[in-house]
């Protein structure tokens, strides 16, 4: 194999590397690592007994204010995306079926758009394309500041227990961050 088709397949490598895994808030479309880990930010656990509620929380799309406090009782997943992230759009379908089918046992999955004023006016197509039947809207800017504090890439996805604990956290999205996010819900909807 020549040196300019290593070139290429290297090139063709690291871009589809980039599309599979997360976006950067920062420069638009951007090509992040991809990867799933705890925390690093020291978050306070758990977060519904920390914030005050009422000091962080979301607007969902139809105008209701709701917190994280508010939220204990049920498993929920929060999935910061935007509409023109190649990840975050691969990661839907998945969200979608995982409200279908956990949404009985008590999961709620609540998508928050940070993709920047412009990207507001994608939603409602964003949500027809998709069949996105769970929750949409726009996280507090304390929260924003609050959960991308070490990490702005997109998608993430954060996995609340019951009690209102972070269980678990991903960045970016691909195949194995499909398996691990499902066995994340199912395990805190067995916990007690």
């Amino acid at each position: 194999m020549s040196h300019i088709h290593r070139q290429r397949g290297f090139a063709l490598l690291l871009a589809f590397a980039a599309l599979v895994s997360g976006c950067s808030t920062a420069n638009r479309g951007g090509a992040t690592p991809q990867g799933s880990s705890p925390p690093r930010t020291g978050l306070p656990l758990p977060l519904s007994q920390t914030l005050e509620a009422g000091q962080h929380g979301w607007t969902l799309l139809d105008g209701n204010r709701e917190t994280l406090g508010e939220q204990t009782g049920r498993v929920l997943v929060l999935d910061f995306y935007a509409t023109w992230c190649g990840p975050c759009r691969e990661s839907v379908p998945q969200l979608v079926e995982l409200q279908r089918r956990y949404g009985p046992q008590g999961l709620r999955i609540v998508g928050l758009n940070v993709g920047g004023p412009e990207d507001r006016f994608q939603i409602a197509d964003f949500v027809r394309e998709f069949g996105i039947q769970y929750d949409l809207g726009y996280p507090d800017e304390g929260m924003s500041d609050l959960f991308f504090a070490d990490d702005t890439r997109i998608p993430q996805t954060f996995v609340f227990d019951r009690h209102g604990r972070l269980v678990r956290r991903f960045i970016g999205y691909d195949p194995s961050t499909a398996q691990e996010l499902e066995r994340a819900i199912r395990e805190a909807l067995a916990a007690t």
